[in-house]
């Protein structure tokens, strides 16, 4: 770029240096013009809008707890008893937890429930008419989740969980256990999303009156702390929420949760936050609190922060009938409640808002030189990851973006091709294999083809006694036969190991297959240049070989492959009945 008389910019220089001269450009300004307003400015302190705004974070925390006494008591109405296991209470338990769910999905949308015996049953809701089923019928195994639509609509295998989900070690369930009445967990950093969660939860009772399991919903506090730090308290004020002990539940002026060196999150203290205003701001509030307690309706205090600021605080405590108890705390500093109303001030916006307009007009000009490409890139590698491993790239530059475009092409090819053989690898012939077959469950004749899985005899004799060197030229020379062998638009592949796949493009009738299948059969048997000048006379070399006709054998890529390995295996170990073990390990049936 910029090629004339040699020089030459980067696009990072194209993108950095025009922003980097005009926000300086613009903060001289801006700066140089707000001093002479700021002389100007006078003084007007708004208890109001202190007041008011702890009022308003009241009103949202409440409207984030008040529904979960009623979702509980929807989901296990109080005194409805529960065997020891839920093997044959899972769909009475799903339809009660999908009308618990139904009554404030926003924001409890997620009812679950844990017993003595490690067994969980959870729902949740995606939307009005999507749900999701985690369950688990055994302590030692994993979460499965189960996708459906509708309260009674079929149950869709959609995940496993990688973790390991107790419910018995988890702290909603340890609450609830306790006690004999519905309460609330601390706050505590979800098993699954890694958010901060607060959990109402009640102990269930069992037939025999004895405690069986707890029930519980989560409230998820991510729509509390984005709304607490979207919250407009002043132009250097903040506002946030604590537990009694200093623990953040959210906060205007920064997480409430840190990453460890080790990938775990822990919580954020308001004793240990980021921001120096926050920790003065709640000792001045703890110290109130040891002296005067927290009686009924918002307090406000004045102190003088460290660089002699004065900081004005209101703050207020939330409880509920389960036990909940939490601070709301809002800080304004004292410099912003001064307005100043004159001519140096309007010059001033005016000003800034020419210069940021200027800024964001070359900004987009210059985005949009490159944004075309980045997003053309984009897309390829979106497409990439959802299996299309052969979308085409299509950027021809010279710059860092064509570098890039360069490289993610030659990771698509080695993505679909085998290193050793130069085949195709397994991903990109299930990829052909599915393209190949298409929507269309009822193809035209013009669209049959076949599916040829290929297993060589006894390479595993080759490589133990030859050793492996020797089996990799086995299995190139053997590659080179089967491209040779059939037509070039049909693609070989190497699966795995001493695996391969032949997709027929074009086969009219199981005959011409059957015929297929035995040249191909006879070529493999012919003698390899590979062991030439080996002891091989012992050595009955060759493969066998399955077929799969579409869409006889199956109409989706998995059922082909699946029925052409079989049939390769009732081949194989048709002449051989007494090695059954590989067979069943691969699907067959020796007795087929």
């Amino acid at each position: 770029m910029f090629d004339k008389a040699g020089f030459r910019l980067s696009l990072r220089q194209v993108l950095t240096i025009p922003y980097v001269v005009l926000v300086l450009a613009l903060a001289l300004i801006i700066v140089a013009l707000s001093y002479s307003a700021g002389n100007r400015a006078v003084y007007a302190v708004s208890s109001h809008l202190l007041l008011e705004t702890v009022g308003r974070i009241g009103q949202a925390v409440d409207r984030h707890i008040m529904g979960a006494g009623a979702v509980l008591e929807a989901a296990f109405p109080d005194g409805m008893p529960i065997g020891p296991s839920i093997d044959d209470e899972v769909d009475a338990l799903r339809t009660r937890f999908w009308i618990a769910t139904s009554l404030h999905t926003d924001p409890n949308n997620y009812v679950y429930y844990g017993n003595r015996l490690g067994q969980a049953i959870g729902l949740y809701r995606h939307s009005r008419t999507e749900g999701e089923l985690r369950i688990k019928f055994q302590a030692p195994e994993m979460r499965t989740y189960y996708r459906f639509t509708g309260i009674n609509g079929p149950l869709a295998f959609h995940s496993r969980e990688g973790r390991l989900f107790d419910p018995r070690e988890r702290p909603w369930y340890k609450a609830g256990e306790r006690l004999d009445v519905q309460t609330w967990t601390s706050v505590y950093i979800d098993f699954g999303t890694s958010d901060l969660v607060a959990t109402r939860a009640r102990r269930v009772l069992g037939l025999d009156g004895q405690f069986e399991g707890v029930v519980a919903t989560d409230v998820s506090l991510r729509a509390l702390n984005n709304f607490v730090s979207q919250l407009r308290v002043s132009k250097n004020g903040l506002a946030f929420i604590v537990e009694p002990n200093g623990d953040l539940i959210a906060s205007s002026s920064g997480p409430n949760v840190r990453a460890m060196p080790d990938g775990s999150k822990t919580r954020v203290s308001a004793t240990e936050s980021d921001s120096p205003l926050v920790r003065a701001i709640y000792a001045e509030v703890q110290s109130r609190l040891a002296a005067q307690g927290l009686g009924a309706g918002v307090q406000t205090l004045s102190f003088d922060a460290t660089d002699g600021e004065k900081i004005h605080v209101g703050f207020d405590r939330v409880r509920d009938d389960a036990g909940l108890e939490w601070i709301t705390v809002v800080a304004m500093p004292r410099s912003d409640f001064m307005t100043g109303v004159t001519e140096n001030l309007v010059r001033t916006a005016a000003l800034g808002l020419l210069a940021a307009a200027i800024a964001i007009a070359l900004g987009l000009r210059i985005l949009s030189w490159v944004s075309g490409d980045l997003h053309q890139l984009s897309e390829a590698a979106l497409r990439v990851g959802d299996g299309h491993l052969a979308w085409p790239v299509g950027i021809s530059r010279s710059d860092e973006i064509g570098q890039l475009a360069t490289s993610f092409e030659t990771m698509q090819q080695r993505l679909q091709t085998d290193a050793l053989t130069g085949l195709a690898n397994r991903e990109a012939f299930m990829l052909r294999l599915r393209t190949r077959i298409g929507p269309t469950s009822e193809p035209p004749p013009s669209l049959r083809f076949a599916v040829l899985f290929i297993d060589l005899n006894h390479f595993k004799r080759v490589n133990d006694r030859f050793g492996h060197a020797v089996g990799d030229r086995v299995l190139v020379e053997v590659a080179q036969r089967l491209r040779a062998t059939v037509r070039t638009r049909d693609l070989v592949a190497r699966l795995s190991g001493d695996e391969f796949a032949v997709l027929l493009d074009r086969v009219d009738t199981r005959e011409d297959l059957e015929q297929l299948r035995q040249h191909v059969e006879r070529v493999l048997q012919q003698p390899l240049a590979a062991l030439a000048g080996e002891a091989t006379e012992a050595l009955a070399f060759g493969g066998s070989v399955g077929t799969a006709f579409f869409p006889d054998d199956g109409k989706d890529a998995e059922s082909l492959l699946k029925k052409a390995d079989r049939r390769m295996y009732k081949r194989k170990f048709r002449d051989r009945p007494h090695d059954p073990a590989r067979a069943m390990h691969h699907g067959a049936d020796p007795q087929e």
